[in-house]
């Protein structure tokens, strides 16, 4: 079950990532809660998918503390933590073979491995896996090929698979990339159901477009170059001053029922 009251599912403090003399990440403090839904932008650059890698304990910091799930990395064996921590991200999906059968990629989350070997799955499991692609729209896929499907019946695929192990901490890193106008709309509104369930875990959903963010996100995460711009409610970070800045042109930001928009001002 996931959690329920206010506390930190995710803490870093003081963090940097560094390659070389490039710093990723520099000096970044950040708290998700369990009842927290969060969006991170920026441009491209700006250290997104590295804060999420860091969120996902697929790397480690080269400066500074990040707590998971009330586990130090360092000091946890990250390969009991993960499967705590659901993840969808464009790396996973080029390792999911073409060939499998969607029902196998969602299932086969509950040993975490990328399709079925000679794992047993109990009744349980199958239900569990049953309910999530009704739920994402892809039940009735369940034994085709995931290769055969559309990019938007990929994304819902996968999220599904991310929510097999009923994870604590769902990660999302553009869900809606590559998406048209119809498979957008139809993921954002499904997000924005997971985002008004209280029993949903804690989601933090990377994106470069506004349009992208699903009613219900609560916070946002602004970075640049690699440092935090702002944090805080989505409505005080998400303004046309602060994204103006981080994309560096001047921006109209609008806010209707919820969904943002964003242009360049005349």
């Amino acid at each position: 079950m996931a959690p329920v009251d206010s506390e930190a599912v995710v803490e870093i403090r003081g963090v940097d990532v560094v390659r070389g003399s490039a710093y990723l990440l520099r000096g970044v403090d950040w708290t998700v809660r369990a009842d927290e839904r969060w969006v991170l932008l920026g441009p491209n650059g700006a250290g997104k998918t590295t804060l999420l890698q860091l969120a996902s304990a697929q790397m480690h910091p080269t400066a500074g503390e990040v707590q998971l799930l009330g586990e130090t990395l360092g000091a946890v064996d990250v390969f009991e933590l993960r499967p705590r921590i659901g993840l969808t991200s464009a790396a996973l999906a080029q390792r999911i073979s073409s060939g499998e059968r969607v029902g196998d990629v969602v299932v086969s989350a509950g040993y975490a491995v990328l399709g079925r070997w000679r794992e047993r799955y109990d009744v349980d499991d199958l239900t569990r896996a049953a309910l999530l692609m009704q739920q994402w729209g892809v039940a009735p896929m369940a034994h085709r090929p995931f290769g055969t499907l559309s990019e938007g019946e990929r994304k819902r695929t996968q999220i599904a698979r991310a929510l097999m192990t009923d994870p604590e901490l769902l990660l999302l890193d553009e869900p809606g990339a590559g998406l048209d106008l119809g498979g957008r709309e139809d993921l954002v509104t499904r997000l924005a159901e997971l985002a008004g369930d209280d029993s949903a875990p804690a989601q933090v959903l990377v994106t470069h477009h506004v349009e992208e963010i699903p009613p219900g996100y609560t916070h946002a995460l602004l970075l640049l170059e690699g440092a935090v711009l702002a944090a805080g409610e989505v409505g005080d970070v998400l303004t046309a001053p602060l994204l103006s800045v981080a994309f560096g042109l001047p921006l109209q930001v609008q806010r209707d029922d919820g969904r943002f928009t964003a242009r360049r001002s005349a």
